[in-house]
């Protein structure tokens, strides 16, 4: 994958097999770890977790093996020096050339200096929807409601998946904002894992039709 010039988003990925972890760079500093130093397992995965958030994750994750189903999580994790991270965690299915799921692969946003959104920020988030037409304003105005992080997170989160995929970012939003105007649904929002998987995805369909997706 690209070098990482955002250190507040980074990649995971998790081969279900062998339990294999890898951590890009950010993921690793993220934790208090020099790039390259250390090899992720499950266990030290889960010893960076805090002591309140850690049964909920070590479930979560014990569903991911089982069911082989994409997940998402927002939960705090606490680094080499003791410092204490919130991360929102999202992870897709993993497959091979032939379509068998193999593992989960996703992303880790530091969103330490933001809080849980309150009622203003949502207000702010629909005003950058509404009143900038922009097509990048409107995919980061709608990345702040879905993962609940405010402007700044969103548009890294946005740039970081541009870089990653090697796919201009207006392209990108572009995408993503088809994706969402087709996603299929009456009174009930789609899931969380609809949302997760549209953006770990988009850069495949740029350029192309994107089929209507139903939750």
């Amino acid at each position: 994958m690209p070098d990482e010039e955002i250190q507040h988003v980074g990649w995971f990925t998790f081969h279900f097999d062998d339990e294999r972890w890898a951590w890009s760079d950010a993921v690793q500093i993220m934790h208090g770890y020099e790039p390259g130093t250390v090899t992720p397992t499950t266990e030290l995965v889960l010893s960076h977790k805090h002591p309140d958030d850690r049964p909920a994750v070590a479930a979560t994750l014990h569903e991911m093996r089982r069911a082989h189903r994409p997940f998402s999580t927002r939960h705090r994790i606490i680094d080499t020096g003791g410092d204490v991270h919130d991360v929102v965690v999202v992870g897709d299915r993993m497959t091979d050339e032939q379509g068998h799921v193999i593992g989960t692969h996703g992303f880790y946003i530091d969103v330490t200096p933001a809080r849980t959104m309150t009622q203003e920020m949502v207000t702010a988030a629909l005003s950058e929807i509404a009143e900038n037409r922009a097509v990048i304003e409107q995919v980061k105005g709608m990345l702040m409601l879905i993962y609940r992080v405010d402007g700044d997170a969103a548009f890294e989160l946005l740039r970081w998946r541009s870089q990653e995929s090697n796919v201009k970012l207006r392209a990108l939003a572009e995408q993503l904002l088809a994706d969402y105007r087709q996603l299929d649904y009456q009174d009930t929002l789609p899931t969380r894992e609809t949302f997760d998987h549209l953006l770990l995805t988009a850069h495949q369909r740029v350029g192309g039709i994107a089929d209507t997706v139903k939750p």
